[in-house]
């Protein structure tokens, strides 16, 4: 019972330990480069405040982030804060007076960020987006080199770096990749020949560090990581380091019963039990992140065995088969995601059930899920 009042109905456990033991084996492979920790969304939803702290102490070389209100509230932890995407227009005097480092994806903006440099008295610095086959953000890449020249030319601007991004690195030995890299380096070599040189230059992304070693080489002297860092992976692609997962869903049983054959179990009856069971009801559904594809599918864990998953996954409660461990009790803890050896249940497996992405399976925790940090 107290541990049920400290933690919750639902709670992630997130290793701390583990947590610097993946930045130090991703900061060790791409060394010597800097290691940019990519915290958007909160942290992809396990909480900034903690996992910024400890990869400051860690070393990160400094935050990227997707927006100012992030940018704002993670700059205490005395790191340079970079805004990775686009900044709006009204975002730019409080992003000015904070100091923070801005994405120039046009020329209209980095005129904007300049007036109000100017304004303030301040110098402003700040990295060019060049999109080489993104397709969302930045400078197209045939462009960039004449917009670039001009933007150089603004004032109460300080253009540190250029960077790009890749949206299918995860594909290991992929042209697409390889493409981009080529365009990127062709532009920088242009640049160069005219006396624009950058101090941050980068363009590994997690997907990259794993499958691509080039881009943590030379020109290159930053990666920007994020998924890597909770130690999960793309389903696709290498997974070239020894990474594990830092987090760990739990509930606990919320109800222990024996139900008779043909009782049929949870919204749509597409269960029936086919003899009498011993079922179980958790206290966890699809509004605390567990899968509604998991639906008579999959399994969680309880006293170390796997236990199947009956009927539909609800809003709050999940029901499952008890056959296996007939001593259970009501309060009993569950693991719905992660564990250990060859029953561990990881993002990855979620996220292809789901046919998505890693991404969205650690940023899909509600906000009844409790956030628990352990050393």
């Amino acid at each position: 019972m107290e541990n049920s009042v400290k933690h919750g109905r639902v709670w992630l456990d997130i290793n701390l330990g583990t947590l610097r033991e993946n930045f130090g084996k991703i900061r060790n492979a791409v060394q010597p480069c800097g290691v940019i920790a990519v915290l958007k969304a909160d942290a992809y939803g396990l909480g900034f405040e903690k996992i910024a702290g400890t990869l400051a102490k860690a070393g990160a070389v400094g935050f990227g982030v997707a927006e100012l209100s992030e940018a704002l509230a993670i700059r205490k932890f005395k790191k340079p804060v970079q805004i990775l995407g686009a900044v709006l227009p009204e975002e730019i005097p409080d992003a000015v007076n904070a100091g923070i480092i801005l994405p120039i994806n046009d020329y209209e903006i980095a005129e904007m960020i300049s007036r109000e440099s100017v304004k303030q008295k301040k110098k402003t610095e700040c990295h060019f987006l060049i999109d080489t086959g993104m397709g969302r953000l930045g400078m197209v890449w045939q462009q960039a080199e004449k917009t670039i020249r001009k933007c150089v030319k603004l004032p109460n601007i300080d253009f540190t770096g250029i960077y790009t991004h890749f949206p299918v690195a995860y594909q290991s030995g992929r042209e697409y990749t390889a493409g981009q890299i080529r365009k990127f380096l062709e532009i920088l070599e242009s640049l160069s020949k005219s006396g624009i040189n950058f101090r941050k230059v980068h363009c590994a992304n997690s997907d990259a560090v794993n499958n691509f070693p080039f881009t943590y080489k030379s020109p290159f002297n930053l990666v920007r990581t994020g998924l890597d860092i909770h130690g999960s992976f793309d389903i696709e692609g290498k997974r070239s380091l020894n990474l594990k997962s830092v987090l760990t869903l739990k509930t606990r049983l919320a109800a222990v019963r024996t139900l008779e054959a043909g009782a049929r179990i949870g919204y749509g009856c597409t269960y029936t039990l086919p003899r009498k069971m011993l079922v179980g009801t958790i206290s966890a559904g699809y509004a605390d992140g567990i899968p509604f594809a998991l639906s008579n599918k999959g399994y969680v864990i309880i006293r170390g065995k796997p236990c199947g998953i009956l009927g539909r996954v609800s809003m709050d409660y999940t029901t499952v088969s008890l056959e296996q461990i007939p001593e259970s009790q009501r309060g009993d803890e569950v693991i719905c995601l992660g564990g250990e050896g060859i029953l561990e249940i990881t993002v990855e497996s979620w996220a292809q059930l789901k046919t998505t992405h890693p991404h969205e399976i650690i940023c899909s925790f509600g906000k009844r899920v409790k956030r628990c940090y352990s050393a």
